[in-house]
């Protein structure tokens, strides 16, 4: 009856029409405008069709459908408010259609339908689902709402309350969950999907379900009396405000539409959604949420690109047993690649035992893992204080001492140790890699691992390829890091390598503050209400004083035109009175243990008589707008530094960086995009203001050249 690229529809016994979804070449299912276009256009011809009694709604693929295709957003969402609005109408107008046909129709979910896919099932009479299918609006994690009608629809199935928890959540729902809502109507084994499906459409054909009933009370006003509705609403809106944050608005701002909506008849409600989609649609915050997807989607696309080269790894081996290394471990062993932890000393091998042990039972705890797979994950940690079995490995992590003497030796003695094509990782925060590289005589099969500590919990993976790092070596690092479930970056060697290097200039920019006069718990509010989890003090206490201390002349060794010490720093005060943070109880701040044994943070007075030594011209009150503006400029400055030097490659892997490794604010969306979003003339004319405070606020000739031209790191 219709064929398109997208979208096939054949006559099926009993004058039933089946529309199925199936894009060409193509994995997976999506709306983009094509498969929109083929949508109309295959109602239209089922309409034609005046023998038609039922339609089937299917899928080819092992998805339904996973949404709309993103990679359209940028163009369409480029245009006017009203632009969009009226897009958002004429969009409508094709689920409407669906909706509107003159006889019932079923949607069978066979696998994922999220977003517009679910929204599409909306659109039918009724959906029979498959056990392993799940649904779901996942669109305020883009920061924007559903557009295909699915905050009118949603609302009038399966209730205004569960409709905001749906929409403003963005999490999937799985069968069961569905069909308690009253989201779907039957759930049924995959095998037998397909026939449920007609059953129930056999079913409203012959009267015995309702289906006009059904449509009709789609198509009306939210059957919710006054009193009832204005609780539901101010409720849910004190509940979406607190989760959501001023940061992401798209939760509130649908919680706001669906209400506005709730009275109205459908085309009446869609025509309030398209205009408030075609607000959201235009935030900053939507901009940098679809902006960190299709940055994810570009990482997981160069991942495939180096499996196709890398090494499998079926065993991995981790030098040190602390903290980290034992974090190493589990999270290696839990992701089913068993591990030997090797130390020289029973006392560190108990430590990452215990370390390991410990997070496993926080899992069982949780419900998360059964007792005899956190016991079977375990036994897959193989601890030893020799190289016995180094030569089975196919990967070995260096995680010891900070030291680069240490390290060198440590590296030596494995090499001989390993299978010649085994490939060696160091786990450092900070020393060269080529330096690392000279105590081997294979260095084509060494580069670096940088973890982010607590490492079960850190998503981000630094792979740092040193000059005669092989293709294959980097290739099998980023494969072991994806994994054990991290999301791998790669990046040239340099002082601090990405992560850190961009975030010391950032501490550099908060050390000035503090000698200017700041009170740097204002600093943190400050940061924290900008979108940081923590502000700068805190952070440095998290991260460890001693630590700071020593990367610090790491990078000003480094990079001595911008980060060499001119100054005595609030960290130097620290350090010099062992006031390591969080690590031995006091910081910037002072901390103690609540009753879960996390460490809780308090004031610490003394502090101010400790900062007031490196105030030459005492204290002063500094706006918010200059505290981010000299917390934020040198940050953004030493991003583009990277991606200029090759560093790193692109943009996109700068700021996911940034995002996956320090929890840059997710609504800016990175550091090259906060500069794009603050537009890059308006960012090098902030620079300026602050030139007197030296070379970490010059931007760079290139950024210059950029502001002139009107450029931007990304494409608009």
């Amino acid at each position: 009856m219709y064929q398109g690229q997208s979208i096939q529809v054949r006559r099926l016994d009993g004058d039933i029409a089946e529309l199925c979804f199936d894009r060409r070449n193509d994995a997976i299912n999506k709306f983009d405008r094509r498969t929109l276009d083929e949508l109309r256009d295959a109602t239209a011809a089922i309409l034609k069709d005046g023998a038609i009694k039922g339609l089937l709604v299917t899928s080819a693929k092992d998805v339904f459908i996973v949404g709309a295709d993103i990679t359209e957003f940028g163009a369409n969402f480029a245009r006017s408010e009203e632009e969009i609005a009226q897009w958002g109408i004429e969009v409508n107008k094709i689920f409407s259609g669906v909706e509107d046909l003159p006889f019932p129709s079923v949607t069978a979910i066979n696998g994922l339908a999220l977003g517009g896919g679910f929204e599409m099932a909306l659109s039918t009479d009724y959906r029979v689902m498959s056990t392993k299918a799940q649904v779901g609006f996942p669109e305020v994690k883009l920061g924007i709402f559903p557009g295909f009608g699915g905050t009118v629809r949603a609302p009038r199935l399966i209730g205004a309350d569960n409709a905001i928890e749906w929409i403003a959540g963005g999490e999937q729902q799985k069968a069961d969950a569905a069909l308690k809502q009253h989201a779907v109507d039957a759930v049924v084994p995959p095998e037998k999907l397909r026939a449920a499906a007609l059953k129930v459409l056999a079913l409203a054909q012959s009267g015995a379900y309702d289906w006009k009933a059904r449509r009709a009370q789609k198509k009306g006003p939210l059957q919710l009396p006054p009193v009832e509705t204005a609780m539901v609403f101010e409720t849910a809106k004190g509940l979406v405000a607190a989760r959501a944050g001023k940061h992401f608005p798209a939760p509130m701002a649908a919680v706001s539409e669906i209400q506005k909506g709730a009275g109205k008849s459908r085309d009446e409600a869609l025509t309030i959604e398209s205009q408030a989609f075609a607000k959201v649609a235009k935030l900053p915050s939507a901009n940098a949420l679809i902006g960190l997807f299709l940055n994810d989607q570009l990482l997981k696309r160069k991942g495939k690109q180096y499996a196709k080269i890398a090494r499998p790894v079926k065993h991995a081996a981790v030098l040190g047993a602390g903290i980290m290394g034992g974090g190493i471990a589990y999270q290696s062993a839990s992701r089913g690649v068993p591990i030997i932890m090797k130390d020289i000393a029973d006392k560190a091998l108990d430590l990452g035992m215990s370390e390991a042990n410990k997070l496993l039972a926080k899992q069982v705890e949780r419900g998360r893992l059964s007792a005899e797979k956190a016991g079977a994950t375990l036994a897959e940690i193989r601890p030893t204080l020799n190289y016995g079995d180094f030569g089975h490995v196919d990967v070995v992590v260096e995680a010891v001492v900070e030291n680069a003497k240490i390290k060198k030796a440590v590296l030596a003695e494995v090499e001989a140790v390993a299978r010649p094509d085994a490939v060696i990782a160091s786990n450092t925060s900070s020393i060269s890699i080529d330096e690392l590289a000279g105590a081997l005589k294979r260095p084509e099969n060494f580069l670096g691992m940088h973890f982010f500590n607590p490492v079960h919990r850190m998503p981000l993976v630094e792979v740092i390829k040193g000059a005669r790092s092989s293709p294959e070596a980097v290739a099998t690092i980023v494969g072991y890091a994806t994994a054990l479930g991290k999301t791998p970056i790669v990046v040239n060697n340099c002082p601090g390598f990405l992560v850190n290097r961009i975030l010391f200039p950032y501490f550099g920019g908060w050390s000035m503050l503090l000698r200017d006069g700041a009170d740097f718990v204002k600093v943190d509010k400050v940061a924290e209400g900008f979108g940081w989890p923590m502000g700068p003090s805190y952070l440095q206490d998290v991260v460890g004083i001693d630590t700071s201390h020593h990367v610090e002349d790491v990078l000003a060794a480094g990079y001595p035109d911008r980060m060499a010490k001119t100054f005595k720093s609030a960290i130097d005060v620290m350090f010099e009175n062992k006031r390591y943070g969080q690590k031995n109880g006091v910081g910037f701040y002072k901390y103690e243990t609540d009753p879960k044994g996390k460490p809780k943070r308090g004031p610490a007075e003394d502090s101010y008589k400790l900062l007031a030594a490196v105030q030459p011209n005492g204290t002063r009150d500094f706006s918010d707008e200059e505290i981010i503006d000299r917390l934020m400029i040198p940050m953004v400055i030493e991003t583009a530094r990277c991606l200029e030097e090759n560093i790193v490659e692109t943009a996109s892997e700068a700021d996911m960086g940034l995002i996956l490794g320090i929890g840059f604010p997710a609504h800016l969306g990175g550091a090259l995009k906060y500069a794009d979003l603050t537009g890059l003339a308006r960012f090098v004319a902030k620079c300026d203001q602050y030139k007197s405070l030296g070379k970490l606020y010059e931007p760079t000739a290139r950024m210059r050249e950029m502001a002139a031209n009107g450029q931007s790191y990304y494409a608009p």
